[in-house]
């Protein structure tokens, strides 16, 4: 690729990025707080107590708000696949279309048919029909993002599928692989359990409101109960699924690896840095190099981590980049070479199959295949290598300040459990203002997954693959800088509006009894 408009690019991932982060302010909210509330109705319907009623009404209505808003934003997510990265569309579409697909004609389409009953049923049809929409709902929105992940992670991790030389894309040819591949399923736990924690922080964060306005005690105290429960075990579970999604990332995309721990030189019994502060090293006239001016290290735990070995060597970037022989580590160098004959390779065989020559044809398509595993790295041949090391310090602090408030969040569900188990937890002002607090911390740690998981494996779309510069429509910079603040405008309005209801509906608190006399 002689010439790149590093402009389109730049803005095309841009606004690509505005909408997903956007978007994911009201998703997680969605997968957890649904759970939540068929929790919270299980136990009305178990015990026909109103105020189960009342507390599961309250909590259904925030649910509802957060929905409408997050599938608003989440329908022009998809749409700029077409718009903004129909290269890649085309590139990919019968593989990534697919998840896509059975999300919106089976996911989506079951939470969309139950939450009318959800919503509006009460009173309507019997109590366990109705409990058993809203357990539909809860499905059905956690079945939409495993697809939706699926997808993603296919993009991370591409399997189950093969090359088209003859249309120039890549077909499906096993669908198990590309659901039940190791990073999609992985990543597709991790991620909503990450969600099942924030959303349980905001509960618990808005029942401390209520404690410390002393209003709707009992209210505020069984949701915090059932709120920690859930969040602590979903605590547990991301543990496990974090370390998953380490390992996944240390044998599929050691780039990413490296940057997350700005790993420089590879070594056996490498250490992890819990946390550190880092520098620009300029005497690195090759690669952009990060020093530390700080760090506390736990010794071994980075290999143990990445491979389950205390004695695993654990590439860096400048293995990855220079290339590293004695651990069959190839150059970026070599690999932009591999990958520039795959692509000159694919050419010759669609100019052999146009002029009849199948001897040259099957020569090429050889020749082409061999190569394939590198072909992405071809359209950087001559280029700056820089360009294949993805932000270091960006996804170093992320996923550390990601990391740190997990741990938070553990020890705030223990805390607060206990303290309410003990009937304490009103007179703990700090504790509840440290819980009320802790709810922009939930989605800033969520935000901050997803900048490790995207901006580390810059600058692959698809990886090894196909790159952003190769991926992007061929539209005026133009129209995406348009388009890009027309949607943060948009977006950024449509957040107000969910925050001003949700405070507004927070603070006129669940509907008195006397309102409900009827129950169903």
């Amino acid at each position: 690729m002689e010439h790149v408009d590093f402009s389109l690019v730049d803005w095309s991932r841009a606004q690509f990025a505005l909408t997903a982060m956007y978007h994911y302010l009201f998703v997680p909210l969605t997968l957890g707080l649904s759970f939540i509330v068929a929790f919270m109705e299980t136990q009305y319907v178990r015990t026909s107590n109103p105020e189960w009623k009342r507390i599961t009404k309250f909590w259904m209505t925030l649910f509802g708000i957060n929905f409408a808003i997050g599938v608003a934003t989440g329908l022009i997510l998809e749409f700029e696949f077409g718009t903004n990265w129909s290269n890649y569309s085309w590139f990919v579409g019968d593989i990534f279309g697919a998840p896509l697909a059975i999300e919106g004609i089976m996911a989506f389409f079951l939470e969309s048919t139950f939450i009318a009953v959800m919503f509006f049923g009460w009173n309507k049809v019997s109590k366990k029909f109705h409990l058993i929409s809203t357990w539909l709902v809860a499905i059905g929105s956690n079945l939409s993002a495993l697809w939706i992940l699926v997808a993603n992670a296919w993009m991370q991790y591409p399997a189950g599928m093969k090359f088209n030389p003859d249309m120039a894309r890549n077909e499906m040819v096993n669908f198990w692989e590309v659901l039940f591949s190791p990073v999609a399923m992985n990543k597709f736990f991790h991620t909503v359990t990450s969600a099942y924690v924030l959303s349980s922080v905001f509960v618990i964060g808005v029942s401390a409101w209520f404690l410390l306005k002393h209003r709707e005690l009992l209210f505020a105290k069984k949701s915090i109960i059932v709120a920690s429960v859930f969040g602590l075990v979903a605590s547990l579970l991301i543990i496990i699924t974090g370390d998953g999604s380490a390992r996944n990332m240390a044998q599929h995309q050691p780039m990413k690896f490296a940057a997350m721990e700005n790993l420089y030189k590879g070594q056996q019994n490498a250490p992890l840095a819990v946390i550190g502060l880092l520098q620009k090293n300029h005497t690195d006239t090759i690669i952009r190099k990060q020093d530390f001016t700080f760090k506390i290290e736990i010794p071994s735990l980075l290999s143990i981590m990445a491979f389950q070995d205390a004695n695993a060597y654990v590439p860096g970037v400048d293995d990855l980049v220079n290339g590293n022989k004695q651990h069959n580590i190839l150059s970026y160098k070599e690999r932009t070479e591999k990958g520039k004959i795959s692509i000159m390779s694919l050419a010759e065989y669609k100019n052999a199959k146009k002029t009849g020559n199948d001897s040259i044809a099957n020569v090429a398509l050889t020749k082409f295949e061999e190569n394939y595993a590198h072909f992405g790295y071809g359209y950087y041949a001559n280029r700056d290598v820089n360009e294949l090391v993805p932000n270091i310090p960006l996804t170093f602090y992320s996923f550390r300040i990601m990391v740190g408030l997990g741990f938070h969040f553990i020890a705030l569900f223990l805390v607060i459990l206990i303290l309410t188990k003990k009937d304490k937890i009103g007179k703990k002002r700090f504790i509840l203002y440290t819980a009320l607090w802790s709810i922009p911390l939930a989605y800033i740690a969520s935000e901050l997954g997803w900048i490790v998981a995207e901006v580390g494996r810059q600058p692959w779309v698809i990886q090894d693959i196909l790159p952003s510069i190769a991926a992007v429509s061929q539209i005026k910079p133009a129209s995406v800088q348009l388009t890009f603040w027309l949607f943060f405008v948009i977006f950024t309005g449509l957040l107000i509006a969910e925050i001003k209801i949700m405070l507004s509906q927070i603070k006129k608190g669940p509907e008195p009894e006397s309102v409900d006399l009827k129950t169903n």
